[in-house]
């Protein structure tokens, strides 16, 4: 009986510990410039996907701009930003569009790879070509093989369009000419920018 009540006693007090140090370390974090508007705080750099099909524009797409325009059949593709960012890495974001009949899933766009394949309709399929360098750049993933891309949960229906974005590893500094392919889409010739 004494060894359960030890042991009950234990389990308490690190949670009570575990709390108050959680607590404590939340308020450290505070920062407390909250009055103050701060022009030079970097934004994020990773965008978040889209969920599902809808029209939602991606944060680092520019819909005015078009660096270039790839189609097959009834579906376009657009590229409006590729810009490098300073954490070696290129993020390429635009917008697809269905002009067929039916809707359009996205899922000759996955990639072959057995660690992404179950990314299903997505831009995991996509690539980056350095033809000058003779270099081929694959869509980065995080540690569970998840791509650093846009996934396409839902349709995309007949004369609708949605925002993607893509993240590559950054070609070596200079390499700004580039080739973006995924799928059977033609290749499409886009120049990278330089970040903010």
């Amino acid at each position: 009986m004494n060894l359960r009540r030890t042991t009950t006693t234990r389990r308490a007090l690190a949670a009570v510990a575990l709390t108050t140090g959680l607590a404590l370390g939340t308020l450290g974090c505070g920062g407390g410039d909250d009055d103050k508007p701060n022009a030079e705080k970097p934004a994020a750099s990773a965008p978040k996907s889209t969920q599902g099909g809808d029209s939602a524009q991606s944060p680092s797409a520019t819909p005015d701009k078009v660096l270039a325009e790839s189609k097959d059949g009834d579906i376009t593709v657009t590229v409006n930003a590729a810009k490098r960012d300073g954490g070696g890495y290129v993020t390429v974001s635009g917008t697809v569009r269905n002009d067929g009949a039916n809707a359009w899933l996205g899922e000759n766009w996955r990639s072959d790879e057995q660690e992404l394949r179950k990314n299903g309709g997505s831009l995991a399929g996509a690539s980056l070509v350095d033809e000058a360098g003779k270099k081929k750049y694959l869509i980065l993933r995080d540690t569970q093989g998840r791509c650093l891309c846009t996934k396409f949960n839902g349709q995309i229906r007949s004369g609708e369009s949605a925002s993607w974005y893509a993240q590559f590893p950054a070609p070596p500094e200079g390499t700004n000419s580039v080739t973006f392919q995924v799928g059977a889409m033609p290749p499409a010739a886009i120049e990278i920018s330089e970040g903010e």
